[in-house]
């Protein structure tokens, strides 16, 4: 076997060790009703326990939202913040679409290329609630018929798993053994 593809696996090796240690937190909703602007008492709040300081870092959409006629699929709202509404984002699966209807929206939200990522507090409290952007009457204005989110967390200061732990150990072993016999040959072929 040559050189390169020798140092090729080992590279490779080293490269299985790394993880990006997230992990994916997976919401199905379904019959959800949006009633009026953030805050309003009406709108339906859901609270998940995602880990203490735990960071959103991107997230996948994929759902069937319903605006009520005089409502606009733009103005579907999903705000995802912290227990104590310090910090978060909002998300409108329908922003470029002005008039009322049905339609079916998948995407995926890289937070932390857009610089929104965002921890949850210490209590580990991930808060949604499905609001509009406009309340345009009484009652609601839009429904999220069904879908998923799937978030991206990270947890602050994960540690890696055991199996990572043994490759990264693995890939050290032979290029130490790698060198060793690199070293070897060259005295070898000093004394010829």
């Amino acid at each position: 076997m040559s050189t390169a593809i020798k140092k090729m696996f080992v590279g490779l090796s080293l490269c299985a060790c790394s993880s990006a240690f997230a992990a994916p937190f997976v919401i199905n909703f379904a019959n959800i009703e949006s009633n009026g602007e953030f805050g309003d008492s009406a709108n339906i709040v859901q609270l998940y326990q995602i880990g203490a300081n735990s960071v959103i870092t991107s997230f996948t959409f994929s759902g069937l939202l319903t605006a009520i006629p005089a409502s606009f699929l733009s103005e579907l709202t999903l705000t995802l913040t912290d227990s104590a509404l310090s910090t978060g984002i909002n998300y409108r699966p329908g922003i470029d679409d002005a008039f009322p209807g049905t339609a079916s929206y998948t995407e995926f939200v890289d937070l932390t290329a857009d610089n929104d990522s965002f921890a949850v507090g210490s209590d580990g409290i991930l808060r949604l609630e499905f609001n509009e952007l406009f309340d345009d009457f009484p009652g609601a204005d839009g429904i999220w018929n069904f879908g998923t989110l799937t978030l991206e967390v990270e947890a602050p200061g994960q540690v890696p798993e055991p199996a990572t732990g043994l490759l990264l150990g693995a890939g050290l072993a032979m290029m130490g053994y790698a060198g060793r016999r690199r070293k070897a040959a060259g005295k070898a072929a000093q004394r010829a």
